[in-house]
């Protein structure tokens, strides 16, 4: 089986002319997820600058390569990577925390259908039809699906009649609910967070299967990070819980918290990982 393959190898640049010790300010990379609401990231970046001490800039950007490759070449000192690219990379990326989420560091991926559609039961039922991804380096929006694919003995180059990548798994959900696609797959954490957010676009929308659990996507830092800007970093995360306002800007997360991640815990996208880019 011959299958494109979206992904490539990202390229090292040159190290980046600066130590992060030597810049003033914290660079922080986040993906294309929910949080794109200004309010809550001016919020987030004055309790982080007031804990550090630091100017903080969030760097964001429309793909999950950018941001991957950002923090690779050390343009960004810390990034909220998914769980896919942080496997892909692992050997030359540092994780720091993985976020809990409902009491877990584990999320899912949701195959979703329109809220109109009453007879899809399944993947299968969307065969030579239209299916919205969020990204190529998206676990929940992509990955999952394909290896899913796989095992049932699909060409996931062949089975559905188009896709197309949404960028954004908010981009998923609304062109399921406009009708652009039939099917998609999404972040289970963002979409729930959209149900609370913006109940009337999920109400066009149906969950039509939960994957099983993954690691949650962590934060990450690029490895040559001043030692001691990592350490307050993640000091500063971890301890989110432990204050008033940390606690209200969780709860704008829907997380519970930061905690260090466990012996194992991405063994399911590893293997997902396999899976797929065997094939």
């Amino acid at each position: 089986m011959k299958r494109r393959n979206f992904l490539g190898l990202i390229t090292l640049a040159p190290a980046f002319p600066r130590s992060a010790s030597a810049r003033s300010t914290v660079r922080i990379g986040l993906t294309p997820v929910f949080l794109d609401d200004q309010t809550f990231l001016n919020r987030w970046r004055a309790y982080l600058e007031q804990v550090l001490g630091r100017e903080v800039v969030f760097v964001q950007r429309g793909t999950y390569r950018e941001i991957t490759e950002l923090v690779l070449n050390g343009r960004v000192d810390f990034a909220w990577l998914c769980g896919y690219p942080f496997v892909r990379y692992r050997q030359q990326l540092e994780i720091l925390l993985v976020p809990v989420y409902e009491g877990r560091p584990l999320y899912q991926s949701y195959l979703i259908a329109s809220a109109e559609d009453d007879w899809t039961r399944g993947l299968e039922d969307l065969e030579g039809r239209v299916f919205a991804y969020s990204d190529p380096l998206s676990n929940s929006g992509w990955l999952v699906t394909q290896a899913q694919l796989l095992d049932a003995g699909h060409d996931p180059e062949m089975f559905f009649r188009r896709s197309f990548f949404a960028g954004a798994h908010r981009n998923v959900v609304e062109a399921v609910a406009v009708g652009l696609a039939q099917g998609g797959a999404v972040d289970g954490y963002v979409y729930d967070a959209l149900a609370r957010l913006h109940p009337e676009l999920i109400a066009r929308t149906r969950v039509v299967w939960r994957s099983d659990t993954y690691g949650f996507p962590p934060v990450v830092a690029y490895p040559e990070v001043d030692y001691a800007l990592r350490d307050a970093f993640r000091t500063a995360l971890k301890e989110m819980a432990d204050s008033q306002a940390g606690q209200e800007l969780l709860g704008q997360f829907y997380l519970d918290g930061f905690r260090d991640p466990e012996e194992g815990l991405y063994a399911g996208i590893e293997r997902l990982q396999q899976r797929v880019e065997r094939a």
